[in-house]
């Protein structure tokens, strides 16, 4: 017994030993057990089933889900004109300026192509997108947010609000967006923009609503902007901006940068201008505005005193009138200070030109002057606006 005592003893002694030796020199060979008793000992609290199906409070989930898969990518290939590209130049580095935010492309006569997004408004397949992001392209191709392809076709566009219109022949398309109501959007709502920035795949953004009616802004010829915070980078042109229940309020055109990136103030188009305009483009082709052939001049303080232009007085000067146009025949002359069309006062040029644009080509409009004094009534037969550039 004393002998197998002692054989126990030291079987005992040499395996302490031995346990000693590997903790000192290879702690990690022991330290298995250590980790998996530590990760046995900690307690973590994890969120109820329940409380992972709904969004967390404050959060736009549901509006971006309502609204983002209508939102679609739009790709566009077209031989780049090298002598257009040279005359627009580079714009001043130092000086801020308005950049339509769409793909870069090429400046050669390679073909090229542009990255832009555009907006499911309806079950039939149109879409609308801005005119920029289409113009001159050869072919366009329309990805939804699953990745699938398809290629639309351009049904119309109007470049002097920047909205065009495409359609799709599938029957396979998102569920389209639902359009918001304009008398409904405020100062400080909360919006959302979605589009494809960079072509880094889709993108929900979020800021307020900074400003309504921004105009005489020099991007387009007719201008009544929303203006936001929301980020917005090239790709996103011809996206959404929808509010917190997902309704499109307006499509997203171009933003004020010094460097072509964000820098927190972006404009959209109306949705009620994007639908007007659609709605024409869908019925005639085209859109059609009124035109009556003057070339208006915003009324300083200066010209109303040169003009003895009673004080106060809201109108805009008639710098010039095209020979032969409705103006002229109508009886107006330069000089003459314009102040109501169909009684309606005439603020600046951008109003103005809204009055005449918004009165059908072949109706009469009673013009309100001054002239060296006097206060006259005319009445003009408007024309159909020409689709070149031309005088309000």
């Amino acid at each position: 017994m004393n002998r197998l005592w002692l054989l126990f003893c030291q079987a005992i002694t040499i395996l302490l030993a031995a346990w000693f030796v590997l903790t000192t020199l290879k702690p990690g060979w022991t330290s298995g057990s250590k980790v998996s008793s530590l990760v046995d000992q900690v307690t973590l609290r994890e969120a109820p089933e329940s409380s992972s199906q709904s969004p967390n409070p404050g959060s736009f989930a549901d509006a971006a889900k309502a609204s983002s898969p209508a939102v679609v990518n739009i790709f566009t290939s077209k031989v780049a004109n090298k002598s257009k590209s040279q005359k627009k130049g580079a714009p001043n580095q130092n000086e801020p300026w308005f950049r339509f935010f769409f793909g870069d492309q090429a400046p050669n006569e390679e073909p090229s192509s542009s990255l832009g997004s555009g907006v499911i408004v309806s079950p039939q397949g149109i879409i609308l997108t801005n005119h920029h992001v289409i113009e001159g392209a050869d072919e366009i191709e329309v990805a939804f947010a699953d990745g699938r392809k398809r290629n639309a076709k351009l049904i119309g566009s109007d470049p002097e609000t920047d909205i065009a219109v495409l359609k799709i022949d599938a029957t396979d398309l998102p569920a389209p967006i639902t359009l918001g109501k304009m008398e409904s959007v405020q100062v400080g709502d909360v919006v959302l923009a979605i589009g494809n920035p960079f072509g880094v795949g889709q993108t929900v953004t979020s800021g307020i609503v900074s400003a309504l009616g921004r105009n005489q802004l020099g991007i387009n010829t007719f201008e009544n902007f929303i203006q936001t915070d929301a980020a917005i980078n090239p790709g996103n042109s011809g996206g959404a901006l929808v509010d917190t229940k997902g309704n499109l309020i307006g499509i997203n055109t171009a933003i004020y940068s010094r460097s072509g990136g964000n820098m927190g103030i972006g404009f959209a188009i109306p949705i009620n201008t994007a639908k007007q305009v659609m709605e024409s483009i869908l019925t005639n082709g085209s859109v059609t505005r009124g035109w009556i052939g003057v070339e208006p001049q915003n009324l300083s303080k200066e010209l109303a005193e040169s003009l003895n232009v009673p004080a106060n007085t809201s109108g805009v000067l008639i710098s010039g009138v095209l020979d032969g146009g409705p103006a002229d025949k109508a009886g107006i002359k330069p000089g003459d200070v314009l102040t109501q069309v169909n009684g309606q006062k005439v603020g600046d040029v951008v109003n103005l030109l809204n009055r005449i644009a918004q009165t059908n080509p072949g109706d009469e409009a009673k013009v309100n002057l001054i002239r060296k004094g006097k206060e006259i009534t005319l009445k003009v037969q408007v024309g159909k606006r020409p689709k070149s550039k031309a005088k309000s």
